[in-house]
């Protein structure tokens, strides 16, 4: 058994929260990696009192300050795009940038939409570095593109609310990973401020001068992370059992991994707190992953074992991830024998049965190295991953825990 880490989408938004909150709240079993640390600095440097006590956060909000220094959001586009947000109500210059990865992720639909509500807001033409010059978030109306980032819509959803009038923010296009901006909006009813939502998430109303309270808040597991462990299991025919997932809320977006495996024939078996997997024979299947981006690397692992065909439509946005995830997993599974074909916006994967060893280069990338990782597991002959310690970003225990289930991994 093992027990997975926390969420890392939901330690964000609670240390955002938290930070925006008149008083002090505390966040139980947060996760501890290189994207949320960034997050936690991020608010340090704006003046927030964050301390860590055994395995507790407690963070006392309230009065922002302009830092003294560029803010480092490290490789954490969250970082990034969730601060340059809460940077609106700070007064003064705020500059945010990061290393050399996270300022190729784009960030202008955002600036441009703070610019509609008040805020004077520069960037490198689409990307960062981006200037803030904050505390006069007006409010208004501002639009933006739903099919970019989701997390542009929940930066303007965490500071909105803080506006000095009612807000309204209009989608020009249908939103992509809704369930991240319903995350968010859930985390925001805890610290009691609302949000009316438009339509099908076509658009946002927020009242102005609203007040964020205080919450407690205990970080459920993360499917993200859990999907990598359940197609290990998967692919090698084996049964783990897993901890600390929330399966009864199905709060996360990545909890649709199990319907993906059961759909491909693995045998899932859900408690309280524990999922079950127990792999076998794998089908092919059709997969959309407009609202599940993070499981596409994954997903394509898992139909190289699978018998027959898999489609994978809707995938133009891992283009703009940590790398173009489309190129760098099509191109590092190929090299190890799998039939993927790419088109414009889908992945078509001819199951292969059975993947060979190779040298894999996960392209600074978390979820590939991951992906690979858990490929290999399957495949003939030794792999060998470099730039492996990338997978801190999100699972820094990650091959740990995969050699704890039984993986034989060696670490050089």
């Amino acid at each position: 058994m093992v027990k997975v880490p926390p969420s890392k989408s939901y330690t964000h938004r609670a240390i955002i929260a938290s930070a925006l909150s008149d008083g002090t709240s505390k966040i139980f079993s947060p996760l501890f990696s290189d994207d949320t640390l960034a997050t936690i600095n991020a608010c340090k440097s704006l003046g927030v009192p964050i301390v860590e006590a055994n395995g507790c956060l407690e963070v006392k909000g309230g009065k922002l300050k302009q830092p003294k220094n560029p803010i480092n959001c490290r490789l954490s586009a969250a970082t990034l795009r969730f601060m340059t947000a809460v940077a609106s109500l700070v007064e003064g210059k705020t500059v945010l940038t990061g290393e050399e990865g996270l300022l190729k992720r784009p960030i202008g639909p955002l600036v441009k939409a703070l610019n509609q509500l008040g805020i004077h807001c520069e960037a490198r033409g689409e990307y960062p570095p981006v200037t803030v010059y904050g505390g006069s978030l007006n409010g208004g109306e501002a639009s933006i593109v739903g099919d970019v980032s989701s997390q542009f819509i929940s930066g303007l959803l965490f500071v909105t609310p803080l506006a000095k009038n009612n807000s309204k923010i209009v989608l020009t296009s249908q939103l992509e990973s809704k369930p991240y901006v319903q995350l968010t909006l859930e985390v925001l009813r805890k610290h009691g401020v609302n949000v009316k939502v438009l339509g099908d998430h076509e658009g946002y109303v927020t009242n102005g001068n609203q007040k964020y309270k205080p919450y407690n808040h205990r970080v459920p597991g993360d499917f993200s992370s859990a999907s990598f462990l359940m197609a290990a299991a998967a692919i090698t025919g084996s049964k783990i059992r897993l901890k600390n997932l929330d399966v009864q809320t199905r709060k996360q977006p990545d909890i649709e991994i199990l319907d993906i495996l059961e759909k491909m024939g693995v045998k899932i078996v859900l408690e309280e707190d524990c999922v079950t997997v127990e792999g076998g024979k794998l089908e092919g299947i059709s997969l959309d992953a407009k609202n599940i981006p993070d499981l596409v690397p994954i997903s394509v692992v898992l139909a190289c074992y699978a018998e027959g065909e898999t489609k994978i439509k809707n995938v133009r946005r891992l283009r703009i991830k940590e790398s173009d995830r489309v190129e760098a997993i099509t191109s590092e599974l190929v090299k190890m024998g799998g039939k993927i074909l790419k088109l414009e916006n889908e992945l078509i994967v001819e199951g292969v049965g059975r993947l060979k060893g190779a040298t894999i280069n996960p392209h600074k990338d978390h979820r590939i190295a991951m992906a690979c990782a858990v490929a290999a597991l399957g495949a003939e002959g030794k792999t060998k991953i470099l730039d492996a310690e990338c997978v801190k970003k999100s699972y820094p225990n990650f091959f740990q825990d995969l050699k704890s289930l039984g993986g034989k991994i060696v670490f050089v």
